[in-house]
């Protein structure tokens, strides 16, 4: 019982997480393949097709997709990122194969009708507007955007309208080609599964799976670069994100940075929420957070405030980065283990949660790492190496900042060279 994986004759891998108390199990299909993965040209289309597979197969309409899903107490969903795409159900045990069934079908026989491609194109310029109303959205992708310019790492996931307007069918035939290959795909599921059953039943539905016919779009390195986005707009608040660059997933830095966010603005008890929100009352919400991608990352806190809060806001954030590479303590990082810890076992009760998570272990590390080896790296982080980890973030990084809203008159205190100047003279 517990974790176990086979990798395919044809290069795909399986991977299960036994919970034999469970009556239902979650799965899907995990694709090496995101936003990142898009020429400027494609930009926009990793979502699309996404959209596009659940449209009607060669045996399936878009309803039949839907009812046969449904009509056994069955959810079916998907989700496009940066370096990941996934499409993935919930059901019941003895529902296992009809889940795996719809999905292996939406990606081998996706029929990308014409008129179903102009109907969803126009859906997905809907959730473009969506994005576009929603300052907190949008400060994001612009946060994003400045922090990689002019890389794909850094575009947004949707895509403009130019982009999704200009696809086609058979430019969504040649993307799923290229990029969806055995090699880059797992199948996970968790819950009521048998492990040999369920790489059977995988091994048949994707039988068909071949190599792609024309060359992988490999993405190209990250480079992080910094900079800034300000746009002042007739709002009650603004948002507000300063970065700087992250360490990757892959790297031994990755939980220790992870670890000083939370310490930073990881919750209540943080020093951003308790000095800039609890004592000097400047924002309503402020918090800090840590992205990794597989040769990069992103450090960000992001706080929502009103235009006149802003001057005294800023320097006090960037004040209290530069005393987290001074003075943090033990108590301080027992409570981010706690959370990291509490985090890590609560996936484990959750099946969707776990099938997502051993698949992005095994496409990253080509392996699932155990629950003891993640908490004795996180154990072993220590203050002192938070604090350094903080000076050669904060210090040595380029500032990336992105503000939207109302910063008429105070936009001399958002620069990035502003930023970058306060905490090297500091």
């Amino acid at each position: 019982m517990g974790v176990e994986h086979t990798v395919l004759s044809s290069g795909m891998t399986v991977v299960t997480h036994a919970m034999p108390h469970l009556e239902s199990a979650a799965l899907g299909v995990w694709v090496r393949s995101g936003s990142r993965n898009e020429t400027h040209r494609q930009h926009g289309i990793s979502h699309l097709l996404e959209h596009m597979a659940f449209k009607g197969t060669k045996k399936r309409s878009a309803r039949a997709i839907a009812e046969e899903i449904e009509a056994v107490g069955g959810d079916l969903n998907a989700a496009t990122s940066v370096e990941n795409t996934s499409y993935y159900a919930r059901v019941l045990k003895d529902d296992v194969p009809l889940a795996l069934d719809i999905l292996s079908d939406i990606l081998l026989n996706a029929r990308f009708d014409d008129e179903e491609l102009r109907r969803e194109q126009h859906v997905i310029l809907q959730e473009i507007g969506a994005t576009l109303d929603n300052p907190e959205d949008l400060v994001f992708d612009a946060f994003q955007d400045a922090a990689f310019q002019d890389q794909s790492i850094g575009r947004t996931i949707l895509g403009t309208a130019e982009t999704v307007n200009g696809f086609s069918t058979e430019d969504l035939r040649l993307f799923l080609r290229s990029q969806y290959q055995p090699a880059d795909i797992v199948v996970s599921a968790a819950g009521a599964v048998d492990h040999d059953k369920f790489v059977r039943q995988t091994a048949e539905a994707f039988s068909s799976l071949t190599k792609p016919e024309v060359p992988v779009n490999d993405h190209q390195k990250a480079r992080y670069t910094g900079g800034q986005f300000i746009q002042p707009k007739d709002l009650m608040e603004a948002q507000l994100l300063i970065g700087f660059e992250g360490h990757s997933y892959k790297d031994d830095e990755f939980y220790g940075t992870q670890l000083l966010a939370s310490v930073l603005g990881g919750g209540m008890a943080s020093r951003l929420f308790q000095e800039v929100r609890e004592s000097r009352g400047l924002c309503y919400s402020i918090y800090a957070f840590h992205w990794g991608f597989s040769d990069s990352g992103l450090f960000g806190i992001h706080a929502a405030t009103g235009r006149e809060d802003i001057p005294e806001l800023v320097p006090v954030v960037l004040d209290e980065l530069l005393r987290a590479c001074d003075d943090i303590s033990e108590d301080e990082v027992k409570r981010a283990r706690a959370q990291v810890r509490a985090s890590l076992l609560m996936s484990l009760e959750s099946p969707s949660a776990r099938a997502a998570q051993i698949a992005r272990q095994m496409l990253v590390f080509g392996r699932v790492i155990d629950l003891n080896e993640l908490v004795a790296k996180v154990d072993a982080i220590t203050p002192a190496n938070l604090r350094d980890l903080g000076q050669s973030i904060f210090t040595d990084s380029v500032p990336t900042l992105a503000s939207i809203g109302p910063i008429d008159g105070v936009e001399t205190v958002l620069s990035t060279d502003r930023i970058s100047g306060h905490l090297k003279r500091n």
